[in-house]
């Protein structure tokens, strides 16, 4: 009998790439649980609603009833994506962060532990180690020193999770990911917010001078790292994932504009916000030596891909930005 994997908030970016990933390698039964928060979106599952092998299940991780549902069933493997994940919001509402991210991820653990699940995935950001000078990269080693709401509810939960494995043995591992692009971003992160408002003719608003760097990976290559993890992994490691292209946010905007032969005086520079981190870059050498991970995806060729999905795909993201998208859910669910 094939195992069943709880993938949590599998409606938002990361969550729904990974699930199609699955799907579409292995024969597992995946349930996704997601909160459907502005960021999770059940159109971006809609053509695999009819798969035996996908089960969608609407509740919060914070919430504990929610959880003994859910769990209800056999589970074999949690990988937890479900977070709130915008800097920008967490500066303006942390206490959302706090419930989900910190108590959430608690709650997960709870459960997995008294379940005894097999594997525990906690998905985690480069943004718990903070911020970098000129040169370096984040080591799995590397001291945590989270700057934002955000990613200080990250780090509380990664250091829960290990916590779980030193103190009960739990096969917990977690992955710390750079900054990722593809199909399916909620248009509130830099490259779909600048690939959508391009598209509007809209201006695209570049915080402080644009110098800030991050090191980006398709969401392609971060799902099959994760699986990768998932499978041979060891447990109470952490796994840092990158795909080694570092580039300022300035590039980045100017690479969508040249794309899609927009002109350069639709950018706005805007006052930088609160606590910005200045540089990440991750060292990814500990999952290509140890478990053989390598990035397929071309920077220039992926960004060219990623554009393209959003021209091809306006519906969907001028239903997020109008706020219809979330009548899907009460349309599909709604009566039953």
């Amino acid at each position: 009998m094939a195992e069943t994997i709880l993938v949590t908030g599998g409606c938002g970016f990361i969550g729904t790439n990974f699930v199609r990933h699955m799907l579409g390698k292995y024969d597992y039964h995946i349930i996704n649980l997601d909160k459907l928060t502005y960021a999770g979106n059940l159109e971006n599952l809609q053509d695999i609603t009819g798969d035996d092998r996908y089960t969608f299940v609407k509740g919060d991780i914070a919430d504990t009833a929610d959880l003994e549902r859910v769990f209800e069933r056999t589970i074999d493997v949690i990988v937890n994506f479900a977070a709130e994940s915008h800097v920008d919001r967490s500066i303006i509402d942390p206490d959302a962060f706090i419930k989900t991210n910190i108590n959430g991820t608690f709650n997960l653990l709870e459960m997995a532990r008294k379940k005894k699940v097999r594997r525990f995935v906690q998905i985690s950001t480069d943004e718990v180690y903070g911020s970098l000078g000129a040169t370096g990269a984040f080591r799995e080693d590397t001291p945590l020193a989270p700057n934002s709401p955000y990613s200080a509810s990250k780090t509380s939960a990664d250091i829960l999770a290990i916590a779980y494995f030193k103190t009960y043995g739990m096969p917990v591992l977690v992955t710390r990911c750079s900054n990722n692009y593809g199909p399916y971003q909620f248009p509130e992160k830099l490259i779909p917010l600048m690939i959508t408002n391009a598209l509007a003719g809209m201006e695209l608003p570049v915080y402080g001078d644009g110098l800030n760097v991050r090191d980006w990976i398709h969401v392609i290559d971060h799902c099959a790292a994760i699986d990768l993890v998932l499978h041979r992994g060891e447990d109470g490691n952490v796994y840092n994932i990158g795909a080694g292209k570092e580039k300022t946010n300035i590039d980045i905007v100017r690479l969508v504009l040249e794309i899609l032969g927009r002109p350069e005086s639709l950018i706005r520079y805007v006052k930088d916000r609160p606590g910005h981190d200045r540089r990440y870059a991750i060292d990814s050498g500990k999952i290509t030596k140890n478990l053989g991970f390598r990035p397929s995806v071309d920077f220039a060729e992926g960004m060219r891909q990623t554009v393209q999905w959003y021209v091809e795909n306006k519906g969907w993201w001028e239903r997020i930005k109008t706020g219809a998208y979330l009548d899907y859910y009460e349309k599909m669910y709604g009566n039953r």
